[in-house]
């Protein structure tokens, strides 16, 4: 633990951010870290972020959501299985720059109607020009550099009608050591457990939500730490209080 520097985020890079990652190699990646998300509990934290807004701003009306960096489109199944159980209409639609993974995700999804996949690159003004009620960005936003996250912040209030969901990694020295453990007994998968302890070290401390938070004037933040090791983020638009 000595030797695991948390104070600023990294800037290395990880395998999953080649968008040309492809094949049984990149299936078997999305698929494990699916695993490890549903084990530490992170796509409730999503799912919670939606029920949140949908809380404060009721909805008679089907609601469309945006996931980006959608992966394998792992939590838009969830969602859609809840929004059915709750008798919600809703439009999903999950985007993510590696196309590869996009086939993927319209695989996996092919039994769930409701959900729409595109490859599309989030800084494309194709991207900006859409409209949502909802934007998620789930294990998304440390991927990028405090001013590209400036600027997605931006771009996500302007296309969100209520609010936006953020669930992203807790940057701690324990929550890197916990996952080294987890990752022995539980992934034997070398990029999975790789790009996980550089998330970590890109992921955020509270004091880093709260200075980006300031860029967003016109509207509500709720920052709260959840179990395991993330942050949740729900931004609610001002505006339509």
């Amino acid at each position: 633990m000595i030797n695991i520097d948390t104070l600023k985020r990294t800037q290395e890079t990880e395998i999953m951010d080649d968008f040309d990652l492809q094949g049984a190699e990149l299936e078997k990646t999305l698929s494990d870290l699916d695993t490890i998300n549903k084990w530490l509990g992170g796509n409730a934290i999503t799912l919670n972020g939606i029920k949140h807004i949908l809380k404060e701003f009721p909805q008679n009306e089907e609601i469309k959501v945006v996931d980006v960096g959608c992966g394998n489109g792992a939590i838009l199944r969830e969602i859609a299985v809840w929004a059915r159980k709750s008798d919600i209409s809703i439009k999903l639609v999950g985007i993510d720059a590696n196309t590869h993974a996009i086939q993927i995700a319209k695989r996996l999804s092919a039994s769930y109607p409701g959900i729409g996949f595109y490859t599309l690159n989030i800084f494309s003004e194709e991207f900006q020009q859409m409209e949502f009620d909802i934007v998620l960005c789930t294990l998304t936003l440390h991927h990028f550099k405090e001013s590209e996250i400036i600027s997605l912040l931006q771009n996500f209030h302007n296309q969100s009608k209520l609010g936006i969901v953020i669930n992203d990694l807790h940057r701690s020295r324990l929550a890197y050591v916990l996952f080294q453990a987890f990752c022995k007994v539980f992934i034997n998968n070398e990029i999975a457990r790789k790009d996980g302890l550089i998330s970590i070290l890109r992921g955020f401390k509270k004091y880093d939500l709260q200075q980006l938070s300031s860029s967003l004037t016109n509207a509500t933040h709720h920052i709260s730490w959840k179990w395991a090791f993330r942050y949740q983020w729900v931004i609610l638009k001002q505006h339509t209080l």
